[in-house]
């Protein structure tokens, strides 16, 4: 084993830089992940733009990265679950499996979760991980390193769909057609929804929804979503005004996922909501998806592929984080460290 390796870091907003950092050790129930792929997610860019998501500030230097897959390079103390030359698909978290959130399944809302790349927890764009052997996810050789890496948001798509109880003959809103909204789409269509609506504003990537089986789109800076009603909104755009006219075309006793993250503020119509009875609630992260995510993946039922639009190594990370701003095409950034 090489005893040094790069990573890109966060000095500041706006900056990036190569550092060159001890390869870390994996202890007791970890292995050492030597990283393939890392897709780049827009929390990332967030944190690179602004410094900051809500409560979690950066205040210090910050490895980013939270959508990572490579291979499994050596073992800790006890590990039995996977072995040297394992392809994983990496859980970017490690919750402290003991509090009541975890001991109840919800592990994503363990209080001492420690995620990859929110501060002060150092994120996957390095050469090597190390991660605890039950989030190093083993993948078929049928999943190449980008989707492996792509699991991770897809998983936030299978999550999102779960709390929606989405199902065979539901009636689908998805608002928002970024990475999340894509994947979100596909996995309703994979659950037999009957019609699943896809919204935004940028026409490319509508086309884009529209080929991974959305079965409508609307443009909302050209249309309405008036006259949709479905069952089930999936809200992926994160913004106030788009969020609120999603919630208010909901049919009676329809549920709501609230899944991305753009403001901290979100002023209701509590009116419309109590007279149709509309369910509201919200995701963070996911918990036991990976297993779903593989198999989706491994079947082709979701196409992850299609996402990507640009392929950087660890010295060019500033200019993967900054692809969407550059190109309305852009979707979905992936590093390769070793490049």
């Amino acid at each position: 084993m090489v005893a040094s390796m790069r990573t890109a870091v966060l000095r500041r907003i706006g900056e990036i830089v190569l550092e060159e950092r001890p390869v870390p050790v994996p202890g007791p129930g970890e292995v050492l992940v030597r990283v393939a792929a890392v897709g780049v997610c827009g929390s990332d860019v967030h944190y690179y733009e602004h410094g900051r998501i809500g409560d979690f500030v950066v205040e210090a230097p910050l490895v980013l990265g939270h959508e990572p897959a490579g291979e499994v390079v050596a073992l800790g103390e006890g590990v039995t679950r996977v072995g040297r030359g394992t392809r994983v698909s990496i859980e970017p978290g490690r919750p402290d499996f003991t509090c009541p959130q975890c001991l109840a399944g919800r592990y994503n809302l363990c209080p001492r979760m420690e995620f990859f790349a929110t501060p002060p927890v150092d994120g996957a764009l390095a050469e090597y991980v190390v991660v605890h052997e039950a989030f190093a996810h083993p993948v078929p050789d049928s999943l190449d390193d980008d989707r492996a890496a792509l699991l991770e948001p897809l998983s936030v798509g299978v999550w999102a769909a779960r709390k929606g109880r989405v199902g065979a003959g539901s009636r689908v809103l998805v608002n928002g057609a970024g990475p999340i909204g894509l994947v979100a789409t596909q996995v309703a269509v994979a659950a037999g929804a009957a019609k699943v609506v896809v919204a935004d504003v940028n026409a490319h990537r509508l086309q884009v929804a529209a080929r991974l089986g959305a079965t409508a789109t609307v443009d909302v800076s050209r249309s309405h979503l008036d006259g949709l009603e479905p069952e089930v909104l999936l809200e992926c755009s994160g913004h106030p005004g788009a969020t609120r006219a999603a919630l208010e075309v909901l049919a009676p006793a329809g549920r709501a996922v609230l899944v991305g993250s753009g403001s901290a503020d979100l002023a209701l119509p509590l009116g419309f909501l109590q007279r149709r009875e509309i369910e509201l609630t919200a995701t963070f992260r996911y918990a036991n998806t990976w297993p779903t995510a593989i198999a989706l993946a491994a079947s082709g039922r979701v196409d992850l592929d299609a996402l990507v639009t640009g392929h950087y190594g660890l010295a060019d990370t500033e200019a993967a984080l900054t692809a969407p701003s550059r190109d309305r095409t852009a979707i979905k950034s992936v590093i390769r460290p070793a490049d």
